[in-house]
């Protein structure tokens, strides 16, 4: 459990920032909050985002357990990308954002 004060110097807002700061990030979750997609679909989907800016949006979000990787023993082997329940639980967070800037846009 958390105390007071490591509350205040690390509000649980931070995390969701965190999340966020990827620059693909929303491109990636919008995807995914779809269905669950392998990397090359992935790919096809997001053309403008380069391979290794893709690897590293993913690896970000499974390490905030936003996004599961799933490995298949094919050959070659099948990896798909797929949000998690919490990821799944973020779609109100970025619904609630896109309330607020549209409601605030210029």
């Amino acid at each position: 459990m958390r105390t007071l004060e490591e509350e205040e110097l690390n509000p649980p807002i931070c995390e969701v920032l965190q999340i966020l700061r990827a620059k693909w990030t929303h491109s990636v979750f919008v995807e995914l909050y779809k269905g669950p997609k392998r990397f090359k679909q992935l790919q096809r989907i997001v053309p403008f985002i380069k391979t290794q800016s893709l690897t590293d949006v993913l690896r970000h979000l499974e390490q905030f357990g936003i996004v599961e990787r799933k490995v298949f023993p094919t050959v070659p082997i099948t990896v798909e990308y797929s949000l998690s329940e919490k990821g799944m639980d973020f779609q109100n967070v970025l619904q609630g954002m896109d309330e607020w800037a549209s409601k605030w846009r210029q």
